[in-house]
Parts: structure tokens; C-alpha cells; sequence
């Protein structure tokens, strides 16, 4: 198994490789190891450790802050790319960079899931930022793998210190009010599997642009729905409009994300979101198997 190197490593997802990576094949680096920002740094961490690939999850990724420090959106994202991309690409090491679904949805319109050759097209400052990520990996290192992936849940939670379905099911069990939105689509990604998958195809040595997200798709309304229904708990969701809740960032309507490579490459799909949600909630033990 190739050794690998997490920036961003005590994250939601980059503490997910612990799960699946023996520990002399991981090297977790978190914000205060290694700061992306900065090259003198990065070359310095990256250059003092033994490991053929650079996984690459520091990222600014409060959506609505980003329109308010565009300058760190860009700093952190772009610039940060730049920097791990470019210290791998002279230490002869893989880049692996993880991107988002919010690099689309400027296509209001659109009502089929995106494949990665569709052209990216990002309506706010966290897509935009990302786009100039993806962009900085693929000219400083030909050996890179991007990963777009979409609406992140697992049972390690992030910095919010809860996910999506542990909020619906913490407040229906209070009893307090709960009002979802309809009328935006997306891919509800299970971070275990996203990084099972991810695994098989750094196996392979893949490279370029790969969608690794849930199968199907759902609005959080849906998402919301199908989490109470596998708890079997009766409760009243309120289907809102997005307009209910105005936010600084615009979110894409529609930003299902789908793709060509799991069976160009062999690769077992995505399973598809309500089968994950069970297995995520089994893996909380709010679910007995």
C-alpha cells in the first residue's frame, strides 16, 4: 500500500483514513504542522517526510464567509493548492486535492447530474476559489488526482460538531421545530465510503478529475425525510424554500454530481444515498443492524 500524507489530517474526512490506513502508511498533519499558505512551510514538512502520496483537504470552506474574506477563500484554496502541488510535483510525489460540486451551478437550469467533463461553472466565492484550486494542481503537477465530491456526512464529525442528519434527529427528539429546504439538489456523501473509494482508486494509480459522491440524488428536504424515516420517528418536517433562509453565498439549485470513471477503472460505485444514510446511522448507533 503507497504511504500517504494528509494535510488536513484531523479533519471530518482526513481522520477517516485512520479507519482504513494501517498507521506506518499515514502521516495525519494538521494546521499546526503544516501551513498551506505558506511555501517555505510546506516545502519543509513535505520534504521531512517519507510518503509517495499528498492528500490535500486544508480548505476555507464556510461558504457564506468566503464572500466576506474572499482573500482568504482565495489564500487558503488557491494559493494553498499552488503550494502542495508544486512542493509534490518537485519531490516527485502524487497530489491528491479535494474539490466540490459548488464548482457548478451557475446553470439554474440544469436537471442532470454533472460528469466531469462537463464545463465548471461556479456562482459563488467557495466554488470560485476551488475552480482556481483545481487549476493551480493540474498545471504544477502532472501526477494529480482532484476530487469533487458533495455535501459531506460521517460518523467523525467537523468543526460544526454535527452533521446534517445528527441535526434533524437531535432537534425532532427535542421537539423543536424543523424546516428543511426543497429546492436544492444534491449528492449526500458518505465520508467512510468516500474514502474507501478513494483508496481503490489511488490502488490503480488514477489520475485527472474524478466525481466520488453519493449515488442518486436528493434535495435536504428528501435528506432530512429518509433520516427520520430509518429511525422510525413520526415528526413533522416543514418543505421550505431556500428564500427562507437568505444567505450571503448563493447555493446551487441543482449540483448532483455523477461520473464515467468507476467503470472505465473497475471501481465498485457509489453506493446510492439512502442505502449510506443506513449505514451511517449504524455506524453512530442510532441504528441496530
Amino acid at each position: 500500500m503507497v504511504k500517504l500524507a494528509i494535510i488536513g489530517g484531523y479533519g471530518q474526512v482526513g481522520q477517516e483514513f485512520q479507519k482504513h490506513i494501517s498507521h506506518e502508511n499515514l502521516v495525519l498533519l494538521s494546521h499546526e504542522q503544516i501551513e498551506v499558505c505558506d511555501l517555505e512551510s510546506v516545502n519543509s514538512v513535505l520534504t521531512g517526510i517519507d510518503v509517495d502520496v499528498v492528500i490535500n483537504l486544508a480548505a476555507f470552506h464556510n461558504t457564506d464567509q468566503c464572500e466576506t474574506e474572499k482573500e482568504k477563500a482565495f489564500l487558503v484554496n488557491s494559493i494553498g493548492a499552488y503550494n502542495v502541488a508544486k512542493v509534490s510535483q518537485d519531490l516527485n510525489k502524487k497530489v491528491v486535492y479535494f474539490s466540490t460540486d459548488y464548482v457548478y451551478g451557475l446553470d439554474s437550469e440544469r436537471d442532470k447530474p454533472y460528469l466531469e467533463i462537463d464545463e465548471i461553472a461556479p456562482l459563488n466565492i467557495y466554488g470560485a476559489s476551488k475552480s482556481a484550486g483545481e487549476m493551480m494542481v493540474r498545471t504544477l503537477n502532472k501526477n494529480h488526482l482532484i476530487i469533487r465530491t458533495s455535501s459531506l456526512y460521517g460518523a467523525l464529525t467537523s468543526k460544526k460538531g454535527w452533521t446534517f442528519p445528527e441535526m434533524i434527529y437531535s432537534k425532532a427528539s427535542k421537539g423543536e421545530p424543523l424546516k428543511v429546504v426543497n429546492d436544492q439538489v444534491m449528492s449526500p456523501t458518505y465520508t467512510n465510503e468516500l474514502v474507501s473509494v478513494l483508496i481503490e482508486f489511488l490502488k490503480i494509480d488514477a489520475t485527472g478529475t474524478i466525481h466520488i459522491a453519493g449515488g442518486g440524488q436528493c434535495s435536504w428536504y428528501e435528506f432530512a425525510c429518509e433520516t427520520l424515516r430509518l429511525l422510525n420517528i413520526d415528526y413533522e418536517i416543514e418543505s421550505v424554500s431556500s428564500s427562507v433562509f437568505p444567505t450571503k453565498a448563493e447555493r446551487p439549485k441543482y449540483s448532483v454530481l455523477s461520473s464515467v470513471f468507476f467503470e472505465n477503472f473497475n471501481v465498485c460505485p457509489m453506493s446510492n444515498w439512502k442505502e449510506a444514510l443506513k449505514r451511517y446511522l449504524i455506524e453512530k448507533g442510532e441504528l441496530v443492524q
